[in-house]
């Protein structure tokens, strides 16, 4: 594979740099007329400082005097080149650094544009860490060598002109031009074919760094409480250490190189002046001529690096595009339909199930998949409230996230009124069905913020309405700036129960005709939770919907208007909780277990509705 990279890296470098001159195109002129005006300048002062050698200071100091008019001519000739120099310099940095950061710009938001469109499924086969790798480290890398890249394009340009003048000043100092710059390239092309596997290697280990990272904060308080800080120290170094020694590889290769690459044009100087005194001594060139071809091979020395930099860089550009690549082209895609539901509708909405199949894909190709649900059939009717109960593992939460469109069916349809899930815009689901999840999340903002998410519509009574139906008004009001606290990262300032219930009124400030609770208010007082259900079923309730409810407990279950007990991915039961507990021995014996946990949990952990604000950047549930 390394060798597969080295050989072709070239090519593909070229066509990802392409690539950025196809995106922004008027830009990269920009940028390169700079460099071009910069590298004819370069040529020009050459010239000019072999002439003012030649035909100024060599004279005057034969004379011992220097004409005050050719010499203000000199300098009004150095100076205008020296400004234009300066001018090209401006246009060539300004459009590449803008350049540059544009496409950087364009492809995170495309990564994460992406990241948003592709289904859970996908999602779950990839790492978090690799994912924000991509998004971050290799976008950068994909258009770091676009920095160098308009210089490295106008010193072609001055290379080309270089060679010209060589050749009309004098054949045999062209020749050692014509050997000097193709060493240099052959020299360039050898270090990016050694260095691409090394580059691979080294944006591979900084994903998995991030990775492991990322694992160890997210689950901080396992980390914590399990006493596993230094063993996930160990293998966060471990990695750190692969990463280390990989960069340092990197450098060495360029300590090795970088110094041949800078050599390389001291010794075409060096060579010209060698062979400039001999023709010199021979008569077929001048002072001046002498000067002004030791001179440019001076300046050249600088300007011909920048290729050296396009070229170095370009492993690394190969390595972080094809990872970026590898996001942008995923096929795992949900493409949407563009049939509408009336979100204003007055009546909550109907969800089916019709003989609904569904197994997550492997983490590896090879692998065969994992059935997870089979021959799932039932109905949510409208306005009514329906509880999934089952073991865990039973496919419980995997009946919600198909109720949401989160991930698709293999087999049968999932219809909200009598519509394919999968004939739904994107925005029509959105504004009827609504999550809450097992786990609640909080963004680092402000109450209002947390419930609005900036949608239209919901303003400060509709966020008082959506608080009072999931019994969170009174916490809310209770808050040092009420709506305007800010609730910390996932809401650290909050207890349990408090975040549960916030992103509950979250949800029903949107007005949902359809609201699916994955467990959601596990982390809420009994009584609490009672009342909330009951909220949402009362016929005058302010956000009228029809109910799925992934239930544990036996008063929340009791509230359903059916049950639907599933076993191993399969609906085994239906009914009444009532009907259930007296027909149903598994049925029966699963609700008293959760309802004596639950009692063993209550007497040895209180709910605790208040939680201080934790410094710690850790979430301890009190009232979980």
């Amino acid at each position: 594979m390394a060798s597969g990279t080295s050989r072709d890296v070239l090519g593909r470098g070229l066509r990802v740099l392409g690539q950025a001159i196809r995106e922004q195109p008027r830009i990269f002129a920009v940028a390169v007329a700079g460099s071009v005006l910069f590298g004819l300048m370069v040529i020009a002062s050459a010239f000019v400082v072999g002439g003012v050698v030649g035909e100024v200071a060599a004279p005057a100091i034969a004379r011992g005097s220097v004409a005050g008019g050719t010499l203000a001519l000199a300098a009004a000739a150095l100076f205008g080149i020296s400004v234009l120099r300066v001018v090209g310099i401006f246009g060539r940095r300004l459009g590449a650094g803008y350049m540059q950061y544009r496409l950087q710009a364009d492809y995170r938001r495309r990564v994460t544009r992406r990241y948003l469109d592709l289904p859970l499924s996908w999602h779950h086969r990839n790492a978090t860490g690799t994912l924000l790798s991509n998004a971050n480290s290799d976008v950068e890398a994909a258009w770091y060598p676009i920095a160098p890249l308009p210089f490295a394009v106008g010193t072609l340009v001055m290379l080309v002109g270089a060679v010209v003048a060589l050749f009309l000043t004098d054949w045999a100092l062209a020749l050692v031009g014509l050997a000097v710059f193709p060493a240099l390239f052959a020299l360039n092309v050898v270090y990016s074919r050694r260095m691409a596997p090394r580059q691979a290697r080294a944006q591979r280990l900084r994903a998995e760094v991030s990775g492991i990272a990322h694992e160890s904060f997210d689950g901080a308080l396992v980390v914590k409480t399990m006493g596993r800080e230094a063993q996930e120290t160990a293998r966060f170094a471990a990695r750190a250490g692969e990463l280390r020694d990989a960069l340092i590889a990197v450098g060495r290769l360029r300590g090795v190189f970088d110094p041949m690459l800078e050599t390389l044009p001291s010794l075409g100087t060096l060579a010209v002046l060698v062979v400039g005194v001999l023709r010199l001594r021979q008569g077929a060139i001048e002072v001046t001529e002498l000067v002004s071809v030791a001179f440019l091979f001076t300046v050249l020395a600088f300007p011909v690096r920048a290729i050296g930099w396009v070229l170095a860089e370009l492993p690394r550009s190969v390595a972080g595009w094809d990872r970026v690549r590898r996001v942008l082209d995923a096929t795992s895609e949900m493409p949407y339909g563009e049939v509408t539901l009336d979100p204003a509708a007055p009546t909550p909405a109907t969800l089916a199930f019709h003989d609904v199949h569904f197994g997550y894909e492997p983490a590896e190709a090879h692998l065969p998949g994992t059935e997870v649900l089979g021959e799932v059939t039932f109905t949510v009717p409208a306005g009514k409230t329906v509880a999934l109960v089952g073991a865990t593992g039973a496919g419980k939460s995997t009946i919600a996230s198909l109720a949401l469109r989160l991930v698709d069916p293999r087999a049968g349809r999932v219809t909200l009124d009598g519509v394919d899930l999968r004939e739904l815009s994107a925005a029509s689901l959105a504004a009827n069905v609504a999550l809450v999840a097992q786990v609640p999340f909080v963004f680092d903002d402000t109450v209002r913020a947390n419930i609005t998410l900036d949608r239209p519509g919901v303003g400060d009574e509709e966020v008082w309405a959506a608080l009072r139906l999931a019994e969170a008004d009174g916490f809310v009001a209770a808050l040092p700036n009420g709506l305007d606290t800010m609730v910390g990262e996932r809401g650290t300032s909050l207890s349990g129960g408090q975040r549960q219930r916030l992103t509950l009124a979250r949800a029903l400030a949107g007005r949902p005709r359809l609201l699916v609770l994955d467990d959601a208010t596990s982390a809420v007082d009994p009584r609490v939770e009672a009342a909330i259900l009951a909220g949402l079923r009362a016929a005058d309730s302010a956000a009228p919907a029809s109910i799925l409810v992934v239930a544990y407990r036996r008063a929340t279950i009791a509230l359903a208007d059916e049950v639907i007990y599933v076993e191993q991915g399969r609906v085994v039961a239906r009914g009444t909780h009532a009907d259930l507990l007296a027909t149903v021995p598994g049925y029966a014996d699963l609700v008293t277990a959760y309802e004596q946990a639950e009692q063993e949990r209550e007497q040895s952990r209180p709910y605790d509705e208040v939680s201080p604000p934790l410094t710690s950047g850790l979430e301890v549930e009190v009232d979980r």
